[in-house]
């Protein structure tokens, strides 16, 4: 699974840099997210509950942070695992850029899922990555955006 895109977040790159490195605003943003510990500077834990199509599951899962040029870009590498439903494992190249009104995000995710979630077919897990992915956006725009 690829998907790409890019959003305006009527904030500092600084400030954007900062959420994008906060457990507790992650957390909050993250559609399904139970718990979000950073482990390190580079490596945090997550719980996730997602439901796809008829399958509900909980993920637990590692994310590292990596080619880290702050504030500017950095790379999300991570898996998933959810028991019978499956897993999902990939990364994320993430880029700020400062533009009149705020800063752009764009990211670019390559993904891959096993199990029952792979048995689901392609569309419907593109259409619930692309539906997860604009409320983490939505939320995150909103968190951000409303504390500059």
């Amino acid at each position: 699974m690829e998907m790409n895109g890019s959003h305006l977040i009527t904030a500092s790159r600084e400030t954007v840099w900062a959420a994008l490195n906060d457990p507790e605003v992650l957390k909050a943003c993250i559609p399904g997210c139970k718990e979000l510990e950073k482990q390190s500077d580079t490596e945090m834990s997550a719980t996730v509950v997602a439901k796809v199509g008829p399958v509900k599951a909980t993920f637990k899962g590692e994310v590292t942070l990596e080619n880290l040029n702050p504030p500017t870009s950095y790379s999300i590498v991570g898996e998933g695992k959810g028991g019978i439903a499956g897993f999902a494992k990939g990364g994320a190249n993430v880029s700020l850029t400062e533009v009149e009104g705020g800063t752009q995000l764009d990211y670019d995710v390559d993904a891959k899922v096993g199990g029952k979630l792979a048995a689901l077919g392609s569309r419907l897990i593109d259409s619930t990555a692309k539906k997860l992915a604009g409320e983490f956006f939505t939320n995150f725009s909103n968190h951000v955006g409303g504390s500059s």
